[in-house]
């Protein structure tokens, strides 16, 4: 403990840890708190809610009747497809498992390969 010249500690003690605590809150290195942010459409395209795909790297992935909840930290922008940007998850490598779009705040919209029959 560290004695005040009046013989106080407790005030001393305190205006030390404000002092501490203030020097941490004016610092700007390092993030600054800002995430990732990707705008959400009004309306979803028409050509997705027509179950058309999106051609990436020459193949067809088709939208699912589903959305994934996904921060938009979660994801990464690969391209754009008819004005609309393309995502895939950030831990996906490829071959990628399905591509995304933006739904709503939050909400993305999968695409997958159809099967290849035989």
């Amino acid at each position: 403990m560290i004695k005040c010249a009046d013989g106080r500690f407790l005030a001393c003690a305190a205006a030390g840890l404000i002092l501490t605590l203030g020097g941490c809150a004016g610092s700007t290195r390092g993030n600054s708190g800002q995430l990732q942010s990707y705008p959400a459409p009004l309306i979803e395209a028409g050509w997705i809610r027509n179950g058309e795909p999106i051609i990436y790297e020459g193949k067809e992935w088709y939208p699912a009747r589903d959305v994934e909840n996904l921060l938009d930290n979660e994801v990464f922008q690969i391209g754009e497809y008819r004005g609309v940007q393309i995502f895939v998850d950030k831990i996906d490598i490829k071959p990628y498992e399905r591509l995304y779009t933006k739904f709503a705040k939050g909400k993305y919209r999968y695409f997958q390969r159809r099967p290849v029959h035989d």
